[in-house]
């Protein structure tokens, strides 16, 4: 890996560590090591990255800010991507804003309240970046990204980068046409909000930041939602109703606040929340004969 690392360095691609804990990177604070991590300085970079990978033919992933992500304790071999402080530009023309996909979701949706343009206020205290939003088509509050891209440029598995439409994003409940048909990340996107009172804008973005910290465990280490939920019931309900509302295994704990989060106690690994997640998957199957799936994506080991 030495002569990965030192072409690497020497293209000036951005910060490049070597064995680097992914629980420093993720927002569970769970993960064994990358072999190589990589923190892009600008999106051009991103090419030359991939350029080196298909030269040594690695595996490579590539993360955000590291919410909705559980790393599997083996870590994850070849290179990880961390989009972050070099790839959060952003650039507002009239009523279309150009935002980088390391950009914070919450960051973005308070900086364009504050300037009167609406369409973000459902992302407030929605942890994470652009790029795994767009991803994910994270929503909350009867809204997501899928109402408000115009397009989104996106690298993909062979190294190639292009735009795609939102038709083309093939966008549904908490999923893009990235996690199905055609799996990639998201470097940069553009977004159409609209102007509206400032006043208003920022009124609902309280409320819906109030509503959050009432009622989610973001305090506490986190991945986020972890189920999908099987509408029209919720996950949530469903595992308070199972009693499963603080239920622990190892180090990792179902939230005593909101069934749908199961936060790090103190010391949980990921098999402590694999171990969970089946636990309470097979709970509600047996008592309410549903199926849960996971929102969370699992990532690492031999995945």
């Amino acid at each position: 890996m030495e002569n990965v690392i030192q072409e690497l360095r020497d293209r000036e691609v951005g910060k490049v560590l070597e064995q680097e804990p992914l629980a420093n990177h993720t927002t569970m604070k769970i993960g064994g090591p990358a072999d190589i991590l990589i923190i892009p300085n600008r999106v051009e970079a991103v090419k030359d990255i991939m350029d080196i990978v298909k030269k040594h033919d690695l595996p490579w992933t590539v993360i955000g800010r590291g919410s909705n992500l559980l790393v599997l304790d083996e870590g994850i071999r070849g290179v990880v991507i961390k989009l972050g402080a070099g790839l959060d530009h952003l650039e507002i023309d009239g009523d279309q804003v150009t935002v980088g996909g390391g950009y914070s979701v919450v960051r973005l949706a308070t900086s364009m309240s504050k300037k009167g343009m609406s369409g973000l206020e459902f992302a407030a205290g929605i942890p994470g970046s652009i790029g795994g939003a767009v991803y994910m088509n994270a929503g909350a509050h009867g809204s997501d990204m899928s109402e408000i891209l115009v397009k989104a440029r996106i690298l993909f598995e062979d190294g190639t980068i292009e735009w795609l439409t939102n038709e083309e994003m093939d966008f549904s409940y908490r999923t893009s046409v990235l996690q199905k048909k055609r799996p990639g990340v998201c470097l940069e996107a553009i977004l159409k909000l609209e102007q509206k009172e400032r006043e208003a804008i920022t009124a609902q973005m309280q409320q819906n930041k109030d509503y959050r910290k009432n009622t989610q465990p973001y305090s506490s280490p986190c991945a986020g939602s972890i189920f999908r939920n099987p509408l029209p019931d919720h996950a949530g309900n469903l595992v308070e109703k199972a009693g499963l509302k603080g239920y622990q295994i190892g180090g990792a704990k179902v939230s005593e606040m909101h069934g749908n989060f199961i936060v790090n106690a103190g010391g949980a690994t990921a098999k402590d929340v694999l171990d969970l997640i089946e636990y309470v998957k097979k709970t509600i199957r047996e008592q309410y004969d549903v199926d849960m799936h996971t929102e969370v994506e699992i990532i690492g080991g031999n995945r």
